[in-house]
C-alpha cells in the first residue's frame, strides 16, 4: 500500500467552523491554506487516486482538549488543495478517519496521511 503524507502548519483560527471573523479574513486564510496544501501535494506526482482514505494527526503545543469534528472541518481547504495537486481525483471520494491529537511543543503541525482504497 502506497501512502502519501502531507505536512502543514496548524490551520489558522479563521478556518474553524466556529470562528466569528470577517468573511474576507476567512477567505484570505482559506486561500493561503489551500495553496500550502497544493504546494505540498505537488511533491507527490503520479498518485491520482479515484478513492482514498485520509487520517489527520494534529500535533499541538498543549494537551488542551479540542473538538475533533471542528478540527477536521478546519482542514476543508487543505483537502481541496490536495485534490488540486492531483493526489486524489476529487476530494468527495476521500474517506476521513477520526482525527488524532498529539503533543509536540517544539513543532506544532498537522500531518495528513492519504492512501488509496478500493
Amino acid at each position: 500500500m502506497q501512502a502519501v503524507t502531507i505536512t502543514l502548519p496548524l490551520p489558522r483560527k479563521e478556518l474553524s467552523p466556529n470562528a466569528r471573523v470577517h468573511y474576507m479574513a476567512k477567505a484570505r486564510a482559506a486561500k493561503a491554506y489551500r495553496a500550502a496544501a497544493f504546494i505540498e501535494g505537488r511533491k507527490h506526482p503520479g498518485t491520482k487516486w479515484k478513492k482514498a482514505t485520509a487520517q489527520a494527526t494534529f500535533f499541538r503545543r498543549t494537551k488542551r482538549a479540542v473538538d475533533s469534528d471542528n478540527a477536521l472541518a478546519s482542514l476543508k481547504n487543505a483537502f481541496d488543495g490536495i485534490a488540486d495537486a492531483g493526489i486524489v481525483a476529487n476530494d468527495r471520494d476521500l474517506t476521513h478517519c477520526p482525527v488524532v491529537s498529539m503533543v509536540d511543543r517544539e513543532n506544532p503541525r498537522v500531518e495528513i496521511k492519504i492512501w488509496e482504497t478500493a
